[in-house]
């Protein structure tokens, strides 16, 4: 038998010729598919002359992509088994899962989902082969004849990538291909249109799946499309993996923030105000501002000058910074006003459009363009609480953390070229240190570059500053992730990706570098030489905005706040009523030391009382009865329930004190 070159897992191997990966990786069990010359294939693939060939593990980012890829297949036969009416859409692989769109006459249900999960397991116990076939057009469309959707892709094949979500792993350009799933016996069970790659068998898919929830969905994520039925799943490569993962989403739903914000009485979205528009009480409305009021103090004493602008704008300020050629659909529509007609309906005074923000950046742009500037004053660092409203699809709003009315903490600094690197450098360790105020300090960056067909900007400008962005992130020690094409229109961005305490990662901060609208607006300064030259801007947004920031801290700490972002820090319990103005005395000296106190003089039991503040997630309870007031003393009571007795009033107002001062956990 002939043999051939190739580089095996980094090494040069003489394998024998039309070996598949299936032999080459024999009694490794984990490893499920091939990575040839960086092309993903299925592991029944030969390698040719030459190519460099990798094992794909299961449990890699590409392996659990083909599991979960290949699980979603499973899902379509067993609905299609059960329901051979249902017409198959698109079943893409998702962040730990899966989903599948199906036309059928009758939405999902709870108990139609456990019926399908005991076929998926008839169909992974048969242990199925995957079996890849090259097909022509004319053929696949005599093959999915029956399969509107699947037809529709097949005419779509060269722009799958554009054609919504999903679709790219049905067709892409170049040839089609089938999937079948054989059985022991050699047979054809069941077919789908799939460039693949896949398992090699549905054994591989073994107990370590599950399908979470259905949901009704636009066809190709389009609104002008039919309406289909997703069913959703997860796949892991063992049971214990599963459970362990069910185990995170049962946490992450008990720290919704949405449940949380309700349970604690901390904002809501009322229907008569409108989707995505929150409203803070209270309770929220303290942890918002105080929140707000130590991003202040930091921003001025970093040096940064506050300023204040409109919510709505005339049209030609967003024409001109070119949002509404890159940014329309998510601004709201234009409010139509100053418009004059006579009696007859005539129009004798034309009207104007006005736009609500999407963002703050134009009117920084202004403030600065307002008188002139010289190389003295720069950077010039502008910093804005700033309320902006963006036309989000009703499917995306999701609470704090994808809002259509939110406030960003909004700065822009201006800066000369040679400035540049240094100020970046100063703004990222700026940004990582307010976050870790906050209780964050898991970080890794992002680095968002250019899409050309999406963008403004020569390439040598757009490449000095993806540079810039590069070195920065590089020399800050963090690891840095490359995001290709997840630039705004007009620069690179480095974003800040934090993980809260049950780890997951959250987008927060950005850093923007723009070369392009400081000229198209103009901007200018005096230079050293007296020249008039263009300052760089610098787009940074700390916490990405107070509302989703506020979301996430609220499930990063499950509603227990540290005491000096907690909305009442302190709850005075009498073991009886005449306790009571004892605790108001020891509640003045707290007030006098700028503590958030009460003291719950209700007629509810004491117990109840406990239990209703702890249940609130209140830092401290001080319990105070005849032996406390004898000594001038208190009782600790804290969240986990623990207990510390005859604290002296003056210790236990300096202990308060100091973990509100220290920024502490209790």
């Amino acid at each position: 038998m002939a043999q051939i070159a190739i580089t095996l897992d980094g090494s040069p191997q003489r394998i024998e010729e039309g070996a598949t990966g299936t032999t080459l990786f024999e009694g490794t069990a984990s490893i499920v598919a091939l990575r040839i010359d960086g092309e993903l294939r299925d592991l029944a693939t030969s390698p040719a002359e030459g190519q460099s060939v990798e094992g794909v593990d299961i449990s890699s980012p590409d392996g659990l992509s083909i599991l979960r890829h290949s699980t979603a297949h499973v899902l379509a036969q067993a609905v299609q088994k059960v329901n051979p009416e249902a017409k198959l859409g698109i079943g893409p692989p998702i962040t730990d899962g899966f989903y599948y769109d199906f036309d059928v006459a009758e939405p999902f249900t709870p108990e139609s989902l456990k019926a399908l999960e005991k076929e998926m397991g008839r169909i992974v116990k048969e242990g199925q082969r995957f079996v890849r076939r090259e097909i022509s057009d004319d053929a696949a469309r005599a093959e999915e004849a029956a399969e509107p959707y699947k037809l529709e892709l097949i005419g779509l094949k060269s722009t799958a990538d554009d054609a919504g979500e999903g679709a790219s792993v049905e067709v892409g350009a170049g040839g089609l291909t089938m999937y079948d799933n054989v059985n022991r016996r050699d047979e054809v069970v069941w077919t789908d249109l799939c460039r693949g790659p896949h398992l090699p068998t549905t054994k591989l898919i073994g107990n370590g799946f599950a399908l979470t929830r259905s949901a009704a969905a636009y066809w190709r994520g389009s609104e002008k499309n039919p309406m289909l039925q997703r069913v959703y799943g997860t796949a892991w490569p063992t049971k214990d993996e599963l459970k362990a993962h069910q185990q995170r989403i049962a946490e992450a739903e008990r720290r919704d923030h949405r449940r949380l914000g309700s349970e604690l009485d901390l904002f809501s979205f009322p229907d008569e105000i409108g989707s995505g528009l929150p409203v803070f009480h209270p309770k929220g409305a303290m942890i918002k501002m105080e929140m707000e009021d130590y991003s202040r103090r930091r921003h001025v004493e970093a040096g940064y000058s506050f300023v204040s602008t409109p919510h709505i704008t005339k049209k030609n300020l967003f024409e001109t910074s070119r949002h509404l050629e890159w940014y329309a659909e998510g601004m709201y529509p234009p409010m139509h006003v100053d418009e004059e007609v006579d009696g007859d309906g005539n129009v004798t005074k034309q009207g104007q459009d006005y736009y609500l923000k999407p963002m703050n950046c134009p009117m920084h742009n202004l403030v600065y363009r307002s008188r002139g500037r010289s190389y003295r004053e720069l950077p010039l660092r502008l910093f804005e609480f700033g309320s902006v409203y963006r036309y989000e699809k009703s499917g995306v709003v999701h609470g704090l953390t994808r809002a259509r009315g939110f406030t960003q903490d909004d700065a822009h600094i201006y800066t000369t070229r040679e400035q540049m690197k240094e100020e970046l450098t100063s703004l990222l360790g700026f940004v990582l240190d307010l976050l870790r105020d906050y209780g964050l300090d898991d970080f890794y960056l992002e680095l968002s570059t250019r899409d050309p067909e999406k963008s403004v900007g020569d390439d040598a400008t757009w490449e000095e500053a993806t540079r810039t962005l590069e070195e920065v992130a590089t020399a800050s020690g963090l690891e840095l992730v490359p995001d290709p094409g997840g630039a705004a229109f007009y620069g690179p961005k480095i974003s800040v990706q934090a993980k809260d305490a049950i780890g997951r990662t959250w987008q927060l901060s950005t850093i923007q570098l723009d070369f392009f609208e400081p000229e198209l607006f103009e901007l200018e300064y005096t230079a050293t030489d007296g020249s008039r030259q263009r300052p760089v801007m610098i787009h940074r947004a700390l916490f990405g905005s107070i509302e989703r920031f506020f979301g996430v801290l609220l499930e990063h700490y499950a509603g227990a706040f540290p005491v000096w972002l907690s909305p009442v820090q302190v709850v005075g319990v009498p073991v009886a009523a005449e306790y009571a103005p004892y605790l108001e005395e020891v509640a003045t000296k707290l007030r006098e030391r700028g503590v958030r106190v009460v003291v719950d003089d209700s007629d509810d039991r004491m117990q109840k009382k406990i239990r209703t503040h702890t249940k609130e997630k209140v830092p401290y309870l001080l319990i105070a009865g005849g032996e406390d007031q004898e000594k001038g003393a208190v009782s600790f009571r804290l969240r986990d329930g623990s207990q510390d007795n005859g604290i002296p009033v003056d210790e236990a107002v300096e202990r308060i004190v100091a973990a509100i001062r220290d920024k502490a956990q209790v």
